[in-house]
């Protein structure tokens, strides 16, 4: 479990925020809640489609709880379930992963928003643009002020854009939590922030990354030279896993926005 997880305790129960990566983690998740309240986990909320955000679900649908997530993140879910399931049992072995089966919302949302009202707590959940994966969303607690950006927000370390990432979505996402201007962002992976830090260590790196990549393209500069050209961003290097993971966001960037000219 290498993800953020939250939950929001109501006057009817208690919301989860994204199932964890598996019955075992899902089932450590209710006993974290366990030290805070007695109060009965109610519905799991699914932002996102990454392994170790949703794959719990079976746990929690089993306990009682309503899954409830959006039909584009329900549908991407389904597409990665297999692949999902095969590197965890790899990586993790069997004995992690028992009883888990990939178990998606049985009802999704037919729609690109949706608003929860759990014990007096409104819970917004809204699509803005494909992101880490297609059909990311972000939640949005209005009397809270807090929104739980998912992977569109990393702090601490650098996020990675893969082959079926979206990192114009990723930018357009940012730029709705912006809009939404709340007093405490939850990434996916650090530490709850300000939404300050969030721009300086994901929105700013995002924007940047996009915006010299799709210069790049329109001077006609091959992968090699664009990714030469923005080899090295010094803002950026106290981020982990920067290393290892900026010339091959470049690279990655480069070859999604080609494919989309």
């Amino acid at each position: 479990m290498n993800n953020n997880t939250g939950f929001v305790v109501t006057d009817d129960g208690v919301v989860v925020v994204g199932s964890g990566s598996s019955y075992r983690v899902a089932e450590m998740i209710a006993d974290a809640v366990a030290t805070v309240t007695d109060a009965p986990i109610t519905h799991v909320i699914n932002i996102g489609s990454q392994d170790h955000r949703w794959l719990g679900n079976g746990w929690f649908l089993e306990q009682g709880a309503e899954i409830v997530a959006l039909e584009r993140t329900a549908r991407t879910q389904e597409e990665f379930a297999e692949s999902h399931m095969n590197r965890s049992l790899r990586v993790l072995g069997e004995d992690a992963m028992a009883g888990t089966e990939p178990t998606v919302a049985p009802e999704p949302i037919e729609a690109d928003s949706h608003s929860l009202e759990v014990g007096g707590v409104e819970f917004d959940m809204m699509y803005v643009a494909d992101a880490h994966f297609p059909g990311d969303i972000l939640l949005h607690l209005p009397g809270e002020e807090v929104v739980f950006a998912g992977d569109v927000v990393y702090v601490e370390r650098i996020f990675g854009i893969h082959s079926w990432s979206d990192p114009a979505g990723k930018v357009k996402n940012f730029q709705r939590i912006e809009a939404l201007d709340p007093e405490i962002v939850v990434p996916g992976h650090g530490a709850a922030v300000d939404l300050e830090t969030a721009r300086r260590e994901a929105g700013e790196y995002l924007e940047r990354l996009v915006s010299e990549v799709r210069a790049g393209l329109e001077d006609w500069e091959t992968l090699d030279e664009t990714v030469e050209r923005l080899a090295d961003w010094p803002d950026f290097e106290h981020l982990l896993h920067y290393d290892q993971w900026h010339r091959r966001n470049v690279n990655q960037t480069y070859l999604i926005l080609e494919a989309r000219m």
